[in-house]
Formats: structure tokens, C-alpha cells, sequence
């Protein structure tokens, strides 16, 4: 083999260091070559590290390289590597890009350079101490290890530029620069010295952008507007003096819902709750929470829009709690299928159906699927060794035995899955196993079964997903877990187990069995669909004018990406498949994960006996929802963003433009007379519509909440710096003046009552009755910001939207769900403080904040002395930081200015 580097390129430091570590010593020949000499043949262009295997095969990808002197080693490939892989070369490279180029060739110092990259680091360091290990993978160091170093070396060998704050990261970097194999990649790199080295390579490389667009800047990004065009001021004030002549006419309300040609049809499923367990909030945001504020902003839209979802009512575990409560199968679903109903309605879910699997259309349906399935020779029939437990006398379902994880070693893996690496587990594989029910250990028996031909079904699955992927709003986590599928190669998969309770087998000799409920479960979306409309082929056997969005965690992703596409797939009818998997990672509760057995955890059935209302617990539950990486519910963290973003930002927004209105005018909207700066203010809100709209369309459902936030904070800066409460005392033109701001305010405040209809019903409803908004604006979402409550428009009675959570009813709230976490749960995950700060002083803060930016606009606005305007601006993030530190937020360096 021969590895080819060059001194100062940053992708030879990591292939040097796994090369040390995997030890090949002569088997390798290490050249180094100038960064413009083309090593590889076949490429265009120069590119190194390039190794050129034995075979005259050649490598050119850091990871790939790297890699392969892992495996040379004895490494074993597993997917919590090949995600981190993926973030390096999506994420974490880009930023890297630009803080180097910032340091080396623009000769940019302190945050400047560390602003791209603070969120990485940041993630980094979230990961390594969440999961209380020495290494990314675990308490070896791994090629994940090793690639990651190598890119972040050239700038964090600096001390300088390794915060100290991020006290995991350092830990994790100095440990691994210390070792032998990384030292010699670094002096054989960088020659000592240091980032510099790497300006020759970096002086070729084109200017990166800043992740997601942003310039470099100290400037805080809230004080910074987007720089608008007059011909984009011009448009918004165009669509403002339309009004409610630009809304288009309600869509008239059918039932059923059904698609309609030449319109979008939009059909929404969230994964259907076990039937036997209560949801905790973790699986109430995962599901049917983000399915809804979805569907509800579709509908929003005048999008033909049908939700669906309803219990899963089959298999052992529906069994094995009808025997604990001394119920039969159908009674236990019929109960706890009203549990899920009642605990769904008060969190104002607004399913269109909900619906459940223990139906007739489910067997029908079901079984017209096998046949098809059959017919066409993609069903297997071979003899499986099963667990069975003596003491319980029955075959044990995976879910039902537990034992140690063959790949991480995981001490509690279920028979499926293991929930730590994620692997698909046959349950003979779990080392230890035990019956979960009795504890006992199961044995080894023979039975028949049937499986699912799926790498007969590969190809199709292949090219299916090769149309659907491309354009499409697949979460990166979906994406990533089917393309691990698809690497490792499909295997049959066994569709039928030894029960009783479930859709019956139609085929000779397995009379005795039914359906493995993952097998049917996905099909129940279709029964329930059948249940609601005898015209259910139209939603889903019509796959060119049907857009289908399915909503579940990142564990049922290979279900509805992989298995039920392929049984539809091979049943030859038409089906529509899944456009667009939304799959979010895990919520976890304080310090830990939520358990109904030791009382840890909020779920859905003790939501409502805490007395806070149903959409606070909406609104934060969307605000940490758990989209990128794994999130934690806090009390503390919840009590904060009800008292500060809700109650002190928008409650306090729309209070006071309804109250100004009651006050001064009399309840009747005054005339308003824009001025310049009025107008830049419509095309800044229309703007951050926009994005709203954006952001929704591509579903990034908890991005979109901090676009209301904004719009809500832009409202109250106006009326901060304008002062209509002084100026209606003053003169004829200063009460004008008054009326504009005021007019303009409460436009502002209808239009967040429609914008916050998705995500809190109840709020939006009520401030909808408050302003007396007119009906069409109640239904309709525009894409432009309109004048929908005009002069004169009469509103009703204003009254204050949210109540202040107190310290000791939210300790109180701690305790009784703390269950043996009570003490712990003294540190809670999300707030990063040990004490939580008084609500008073936060409050003082939050008024220096604000008094702080109006005289930093003021002073901007009067284009005075700069060193005078970065003095009084130093001042403002001073007091930001202090607001954060009491707040809880970590403190990151001020972001840059904001582009749209």
C-alpha cells in the first residue's frame, strides 16, 4: 500500500493518525507530494490524501481511508461511527472550512472564528457528556475519534480557540492528542507551525459561506434586521392596503375528506400508540403533537388535508395485559382505547380520524395484502427456533424478552432491538435472555412460520426510494437509518408469530398463528382509513395525486421506510407509499427517561391534574422538540420560557396593542398613516412570514415556533420606541402618531393569533374572540402580511393571555413526578444552573435588555460616533450575557447578522 500526504493539507492529519494506530508499519509506504500534483489518474484535478491499495485500487476520502486502516486492525463497522461520519462531513466540515479560512487567510482573531463553529462544538460536547464517555462511540476510542480529531486539530490546538466552558471537549481532545499516533500526524502536518501551515492549501480554496448564510459579526443578531429593498418595502405595503380582499374564499367543510384532482391532497399519519401503554410526553411530541401543529397548518393553508392515527390493538403485549388485569384481549384495547382518546382530545389534537386496528377492513385488508403478496412469490416459509417460556406456557413475542445486546453489549435489549445501538436483534442472538413477564429463562423451541422474500423486494426498493428521496423532506435521521439497512443488505423478515390475539393467517397449516404486528400494524393506517370512508382507495391507491407525510420516532423509521413500502411494493395495487418520513429523536425527563413503573416522568393522563393548560404544555414541548438530537424536559427550563417568551414577550405584545386599543380609542381600531419606517416594519414582518412558511412547508416545526417569538418581539421594539401610551397626551400630529402604532400593533397581534394557531388552538381562538377578528381571517393563512382589522373595526374585551408559573408550585410539580429521581432532579439537564434564579430578577434584566437596544437603535439611527455605538453595544451584550447566565442558556458567542 502507499499513502500519499502533503504537508499543510488538513485531510492527511487524521489518515496518518489511524494509520499510527492501526499499526501497518511496513506494509505502508508513506509519500508526501506537492498539493498540486494529481495523484489519482482517473480524477481531474489534484487530491490528497489519496492510498493506493495493493490491488492497484484507489482510495481519496479522508473517512474512507481512515476506514480502511481501521478495519485492517479488526474494527468492527456500527452505526452510531457512521452517523458521526456523516455529521463530519456534513456539518462539522463546512463550519471548520470557514473558521480556518477566517484564521489563516483573512487573518480573523477570537469569535470571529469561532462563531461558524460554536454550534459543532457545542454538539460535540453535548454528546460526550450526555452519554457519560470518554470517546464518541463509547470508552474506546474509534475511527469516529480519529477522524473528527484530525479536522478540528489545526484550529483547536490554539488553547485559545478551545473554550473552556466545554469541559467534555477538551477532555476528549486533549486525550487524544496526547497519544502517540496523533502527535507524530501533527508534527509531520503542521511542522509546528500551527494553523499557519495550512495557509498554502487554504490559499486555493474558494472563500467558504458561513453555515446557514451568515456573515461573520459581533453585532447581536436580535438588533439587526434583514436589508430590504424599496421595491420589497413597496410590495409588503401593497399587500397591506389590500386587506381582506386578498384572502381567497374559505375551503367549504366535506365530510368525508377526500382528495381532490388538480388540488393538493395532503394525507398525515403519526405512528399508532401501542394500545396497552399510556403515552408520556416524549411520545405525545414524537407523534401526534408535530402531526398536528402539521395538519393544522395545512389546513391553514386551504390544503385538501386528512390526519389519521388510532390505537395498535394486536399482539402479546395486549395480551399479556389482559392477563394482568384480569381482562380479555378485546376489553383491555376497548379500554385503553378511550384512555388514548380522552388524553388526545385534551391535548386538542385534531385528528381528522382516530381510529383502531381490532376492525373487520383490518383483517380484510390485511389479508388481501398477504395473498397478493403470496401470489407473486415473495412470501418464504421456514422453520424458526423460537423462545419459549415453561413458567408462562407460551412462545415469548421479541418485545417480550430481554436480555444483552450481541453488538454494544447493552444489558437491557429487547428481542427486536436494542435501544442504545439501535441494531436489529433476533431475539435467539440476546446473551442472557429472560422471559420480561416472570424473569424466568426461556427455552428453545421449533415452530413454522412465514417471512417476507425482502431481498427478492430489494431492487424495487432501490429505485423507489432513488425517485422518492431526491427534493423530498425525509429527516436526515430517516435517511440515515435506511441507507444503514440497505448497506447491510435486506434479509427475510418473519411476518407471523404463535398467538392468539391478532389478524388471523389465511393459509393452510398456520391456522394456529396471525400476523407479527409490524407486519399489519402499518396496515391499520389503511383500515382506519377504510373505517372513516368506504372510499379509501381514493387516499390511498392513488399515489400521483396523494403527498403522503407520516410522523413517528426514529425507531419506527425501518417500518414505514422500508418494510411497508416493500409489502406494498410487492402487492402490485397501486398503493401510495410515503413521500416524506418526519422522525424525531428521543425526549428524555430531568436526568433520565420516563418510566410509568417508578413514577418518573409526565404522561399524558397527569398532564391535565397539574392545573397547567393544555397549550402551554403544547407550546413547550414544541420549543424542545427533539429534532437533531436527543432533547430533556426541565421544569426549571418550562417555567423560564412560559415567564419569559410567553407571558413577558408575546403575551405582553398582544396585551398591550389590545389594550392600547381599549384605552385610547375606545375599543374602534384608530386610522393609521404609515410612515417610512412603518412601511420597512410590514416587509420585515412579511419577511419572517415567509420564513414561518418556509420553515413549515419543510416541516422544521420547532424553527418555525421561534419565527412567531420574532415577530412578537419586532412588535413590542415598536411599540417600545415609539411610545404610544406618551404620545396620545401630546399633540394633534403626536396622536395621530399614537393611532398608527397602535392600529399597526394590533394587526401585528392578529396576525401571531393565526400564526399560533397550529401550535396553541385555545390561545389563538381566544385571541381571535378578544380582537373580534373576522371569520375568513380565521381560517386562512396568506403568504403576505394584510390589514385585516381596519380602521374602525371594533374589538372586544382584552384580558391577559398567560399566568406566571412560580418557583414553588413548579418544585412542587418536580417532586411528585420525580419518582426516585426526586433529589437528583435538583440539577435538571436542560438549564445548565444550580439554583434557579428569582422570576424578579430575570424580569429586571429582561427591561435593561430592551432599554439597552432602543438607545443602541437610537444611536444608529442618528449615525453617531462608531466607537460611541460599540461602547453602549458592548454594553447590551454584557447585559445579554447576564440575562442568559440567569435565564440558563449557555452562553455562546452573539450570532451574526441576520439575511433573508
Amino acid at each position: 500500500m502507499r499513502l500519499f500526504v502533503s504537508e499543510g493539507a488538513p485531510g492527511s492529519l487524521p489518515v496518518l493518525a489511524a494509520a499510527g494506530r492501526a499499526r501497518v508499519g511496513a506494509e505502508l509506504l508513506v509519500s508526501t507530494v506537492g498539493p498540486e500534483e494529481c495523484v489519482v489518474p482517473f480524477l481531474t484535478g489534484p487530491k490528497v490524501p489519496v492510498l493506493q491499495l495493493d490491488s492497484g485500487t484507489y482510495l481519496f476520502s479522508t473517512s474512507a481511508i481512515c476506514r480502511y486502516f481501521f478495519l485492517l486492525s479488526g474494527w468492527e463497522q456500527d452505526d452510531l461511527t457512521n452517523q458521526w461520519l456523516e455529521w463530519e462531513a456534513m456539518e462539522l466540515q463546512p463550519a471548520l472550512s470557514a473558521a480556518l479560512y477566517y484564521l489563516v487567510v483573512q487573518g480573523k482573531k477570537g469569535e470571529d472564528v469561532l462563531a461558524p463553529v460554536q454550534r459543532a462544538l457545542t454538539h460535540i460536547d453535548h454528546s460526550l457528556s450526555h452519554h457519560g464517555c470518554p470517546f464518541l462511540t463509547g470508552e474506546t476510542e474509534s475511527l469516529a475519534d480519529i477522524v473528527l480529531w484530525g479536522a478540528l486539530y489545526p484550529l483547536l490546538q490554539d488553547p485559545a480557540y478551545l473554550p473552556e466552558e466545554l469541559g467534555a471537549l477538551c477532555s476528549w481532545f486533549q486525550t487524544l492528542s496526547t497519544q502517540e499516533p496523533c502527535q507524530r500526524a501533527a508534527e509531520t502536518v503542521l511542522k509546528q507551525q500551527g494553523a499557519l501551515a495550512l495557509r498554502p492549501y487554504l490559499q486555493k480554496q474558494p472563500q467558504p459561506r458561513p453555515p446557514e448564510g451568515r456573515a461573520v459579526s459581533n453585532e447581536p443578531e436580535e438588533e439587526e434586521l434583514a436589508t430590504l429593498s424599496e421595491e420589497e418595502i413597496a410590495m409588503a405595503v401593497t399587500a397591506w392596503e389590500k386587506g381582506l380582499e386578498a384572502l381567497p374564499l374559505p375551503r367549504p367543510q366535506k365530510n368525508p375528506v377526500l382528495p381532490v384532482t388538480g388540488e393538493k391532497n395532503v394525507l398525515i399519519t403519526s405512528a399508532l400508540p401501542y394500545v396497552n401503554n399510556v403515552p408520556h410526553l416524549g411520545n405525545i411530541i414524537g407523534c401526534v403533537l408535530s402531526a398536528d401543529v402539521f395538519a393544522r397548518y395545512c389546513r391553514l393553508r386551504q390544503w385538501n388535508t386528512l390526519y389519521l392515527c388510532g390505537t395498535d390493538e394486536y399482539g402479546t403485549a395486549t395480551e399479556t395485559k389482559a392477563m394482568e388485569e384480569g381482562l380479555t384481549p378485546q376489553e383491555i384495547c376497548d379500554k385503553y382505547h378511550v384512555i388514548h382518546a380522552d388524553i388526545y382530545r385534551w391535548f386538542n389534537i385534531s385528528f381528522d380520524i382516530f381510529g383502531r386496528t381490532t376492525t373487520p377492513q383490518q383483517t380484510r385488508i390485511t389479508q388481501d395484502i398477504f395473498q397478493r403478496l403470496l401470489a407473486r412469490g415473495f412470501v418464504l416459509q421456514d422453520n424458526v427456533e423460537q423462545l419459549r417460556c415453561d413458567h408462562c406456557a407460551r412462545f415469548l413475542a421479541d418485545r417480550f424478552v430481554e436480555g444483552i445486546c450481541p453488538f454494544c453489549g447493552y444489558e437491557e435489549a429487547r428481542g427486536d432491538q436494542c435501544d442504545k445501538c439501535g441494531k436489529l436483534i433476533n431475539a435467539m442472538e440476546l446473551k442472557k435472555p429472560q422471559c420480561k413477564i416472570c424473569r424466568s429463562c426461556p427455552v428453545v423451541r421449533s415452530s413454522q412460520h412465514l417471512f417476507l422474500d425482502l431481498p427478492k423486494l430489494e431492487n424495487r426498493l432501490e429505485e423507489w426510494l432513488g425517485e422518492v428521496l431526491p427534493g423530498s423532506d425525509w429527516t436526515p435521521n430517516a435517511r440515515f437509518i435506511i441507507r444503514s439497512w440497505l448497506r447491510d443488505g435486506l434479509k427475510p423478515r418473519c411476518i407471523t408469530r404463535d398467538l392468539k390475539w391478532g389478524t388471523p393467517v389465511p393459509l393452510e397449516g398456520f391456522e394456529d398463528k396471525v400476523f407479527y404486528v409490524w407486519f399489519d400494524a402499518t396496515i391499520g393506517y389503511l383500515s382506519i382509513t377504510a373505517n372513516y370512508t368506504d372510499q379509501w382507495e381514493k387516499w390511498w391507491k392513488n399515489p400521483e395525486q396523494v403527498e403522503l407525510y407520516q410522523f413517528m420516532a426514529k425507531d419506527n423509521v425501518p417500518f414505514h421506510g422500508l418494510v411497508f413500502p416493500c409489502t406494498a411494493l410487492g402487492a402490485e395495487d397501486n398503493y401510495t407509499l410515503v413521500s416524506h418520513i418526519i422522525a424525531t429523536e428521543y425526549l428524555n425527563y430531568e436526568d433520565g427517561k420516563f418510566s410509568k413503573s417508578r413514577g418518573v416522568g409526565v404522561f399524558g393522563d397527569m398532564a391535565k391534574d397539574t392545573g397547567i393548560p393544555a397549550d402551554i404544555w403544547r407550546f413547550y414541548l414544541l420549543y424542545i422538540r427533539p429534532e437533531g438530537q436527543d432533547s430533556a424536559f426541565s421544569w426549571t427550563d418550562m417555567l423560564l420560557k412560559n415567564n419569559s417568551e410567553l407571558l413577558n414577550n408575546l403575551g405582553n405584545f398582544i396585551n398591550r396593542a389590545g389594550m392600547f386599543v381599549s384605552k385610547f380609542f375606545g375599543g374602534s381600531v384608530p386610522e393609521m398613516v404609515l410612515t417610512s419606517d412603518d412601511q420597512r416594519l410590514l416587509a420585515h414582518i412579511t419577511l419572517e412570514l415567509r420564513h414561518y412558511h418556509q420553515l413549515l412547508e419543510k416541516v422544521r416545526i420547532r424553527d418555525a415556533l421561534r419565527s412567531i417569538l420574532t415577530i412578537s418581539r419586532h412588535g413590542n421594539q415598536y411599540i417600545q420606541v415609539n411610545e404610544p401610551w406618551k404620545r396620545i397626551k401630546g399633540s394633534e400630529s403626536d396622536r395621530q402618531r399614537a393611532g398608527t402604532v397602535t392600529g399597526l400593533a394590533v394587526n401585528i397581534a392578529a396576525l401571531l393569533s393565526i400564526l399560533l394557531q397550529p401550535y396553541m388552538p385555545t390561545v389563538s381562538a381566544t385571541i381571535q374572540a378578544q380582537l373580534q377578528l373576522p371569520p375568513p381571517v380565521c381560517s386562512i393563512l396568506p403568504t403576505n402580511f394584510l390589514c385585516t382589522l381596519p380602521a374602525g373595526h371594533q374589538i372586544g374585551t382584552v384580558s391577559p393571555l398567560f399566568q406566571k408559573l412560580e418557583n414553588d408550585q413548579i418544585e412542587s410539580l418536580r417532586q411528585r413526578f420525580g419518582g426516585g429521581q426526586a433529589k437528583a432532579s435538583q440539577k435538571p439537564v436542560a438549564v445548565e444552573t444550580i439554583t434557579a434564579p428569582e422570576p424578579q430578577q430575570i424580569q429586571v434584566l429582561m427591561d435593561e435588555v430592551t432599554k439597552q437596544g432602543n438607545i443602541v437603535r437610537e444611536l444608529k439611527a442618528q449615525k453617531a460616533d462608531k466607537n460611541q455605538v460599540a461602547a453602549e453595544v458592548a454594553k447590551l451584550l454584557e447585559l445579554k450575557k447576564q440575562l442568559a447566565v440567569a435565564e440558563g442558556k449557555p452562553l455562546d458567542p452573539p450570532k451574526g447578522k441576520k439575511k433573508k
